[in-house]
């Protein structure tokens, strides 16, 4: 699995970074980002819970 941010929905509120560190940062235009790898098995459930936390649905985890 990857998670992918749509920068052009990101408010840059910094809630999945909070959730999950692993995945989720945020990058000097104050947006989040993704690692561009695949997801550990161990924080798949933590990425999605941070998909479904976004306020404006900006995160992919798939």
């Amino acid at each position: 699995m990857k998670a992918v941010v749509d920068k052009d929905l990101c408010i840059g509120c910094g809630l999945c970074p909070s959730i999950c560190p692993e995945v989720f940062s945020m990058d000097d235009d104050g947006l989040a980002i993704a690692i561009d790898e695949e997801i550990d098995e161990s924080l798949i459930d933590s990425a999605k819970e941070a998909e479904e936390s976004c306020p404006v649905d900006a995160i992919t985890v798939e």
